[in-house]
């Protein structure tokens, strides 16, 4: 039977005139966009601006601001907020020398807005500096049409059973690959580190891969690739929702699989190191789960539930080859005896900047309980 997507009216105007507008000269001139997290903590906006010339580095592009009031993130009577540029790539919608600009928000009084989990994610990675934490973190992500349906599913019922589409091929078991590798050949561009890509264990659901990525560099990279995944979609009609559990029922959730070393970690006998940290933060489950999706566990109630390669969000635990655990060593870093281990509990949804500091918090600065130590005055 016909199944009609539903994609969204710009996605249909004719893409062949506006190459031609492309393709024109900007004689030295260059368009820099400005990207920013929202008062969601999970929505990216954007705007651009004309510089004089290319900046070669972060400290050439300006401070800027916004108005806070419309993003959540202000009031009307006071709502001016600063945007502090913090990383710079290419921009592969419009080509060199234009750039993309992920950019910290501070209030009116230069605090950091409330979204903004990078400002004490970046004081906790420099003082663990000496450890070298790389960490690599799984995006999964579902495809959705305009209407909220996923995209390619049947209008008025459900595709087959789960098996088939995990890392599959064909028409009839994958949905939307041309978005999938437009964004990969997006973020090659921009410089972001994505390492990989894969349809995951629900149709029209995929996942990249980041990293690795040293420290606070991990959050700025995730948060972009999700930038230009929405921007990219947008191009396409369709949306990417990251909800950890987009479709009630038998079928699998989203998650943002974090793998974390140490130095010592990953050095011969590292698999000791391994087993500390998780016993550090088997001790620290609650709070865990309280930063790992944007609010305090609730979203990640729907997906945690042990069942579609998940653990239950009550117990912790941990295994060897395991995906059904809290924390997972992959079997041949049990074999070498060194190198990483995953943590399967961040939500799709969460903060990067949130999830990286927790762990840190926990592995290396040895916190424990649900209060976190405030280093400003240290």
């Amino acid at each position: 039977r016909v199944v009609t997507m539903s994609v969204s009216h710009s996605s249909k105007l004719n893409k062949l005139v506006r190459e031609q507008y492309m393709r024109l000269p900007q004689d030295g001139l260059v368009q820099v966009t400005y990207v920013w997290i929202d008062g969601s903590g999970e929505g990216v906006r954007c705007k651009s601006r004309t510089l004089e010339k290319e900046p070669k580095s972060i400290e050439d592009v300006p401070e800027w601001n916004f108005d806070g009031s419309s993003t959540a993130q202000a009031e009307g009577s006071n709502s001016d907020m600063f945007l502090v540029p913090v990383r710079m790539f290419r921009d592969p919608f419009c080509l060199d020398p234009n750039k993309l600009v992920l950019c910290e928000v501070l209030k009116y009084n230069r605090k950091p807005a409330e979204t903004n989990l990078r400002h004490t994610c970046k004081k906790v990675m420099d003082l663990v500096k000496d450890s070298h934490p790389w960490f690599g973190m799984e995006q999964e992500y579902t495809l959705l049409g305009i209407n909220g349906h996923p995209y390619g599913w049947p209008d008025n019922g459900f595709p087959g059973p789960q098996g088939p589409y995990y890392c599959g091929v064909g028409a009839d078991k994958v949905y939307g690959r041309d978005i999938v590798e437009s964004h990969y050949k997006a973020c090659l561009y921009a410089g972001v580190k994505i390492c990989g890509t894969n349809a995951e264990v629900m149709p029209s659901q995929w996942e990249f891969q980041v990293g690795p990525c040293e420290g606070i560099e991990m959050g700025d990279h995730l948060w972009m690739a999700r930038f230009i995944l929405h921007r990219v979609c947008e191009d396409f009609g369709v949306v990417a929702t990251l909800d950890p559990k987009p479709m009630t029922g038998n079928w699998n959730g989203a998650g943002c699989h974090t793998n974390y070393s140490t130095e010592e970690m990953r050095k011969e006998g590292g698999l000791k190191h391994i087993e500390a940290a998780i016993e550090k933060l088997s001790k620290r489950h609650n709070y865990h789960i309280c930063v790992y999706d944007p609010r305090g566990g609730r979203d990640n109630s729907r997906r945690l539930t042990g069942h579609h390669e998940t653990s239950n969000i009550f117990e912790f635990s941990a295994g060897v080859a395991n995906r059904g655990a809290s924390i997972r060593i992959p079997r041949q870093v049990g074999q070498d005896g060194f190198g990483y281990f995953e943590d399967r509990r961040p939500a799709a949804n969460c903060d990067p900047y949130a999830v990286t500091e927790a762990i840190m918090r926990t592995t290396v600065l040895n916190e424990t309980g649900v209060e976190t130590k405030d280093y400003a005055d240290h």
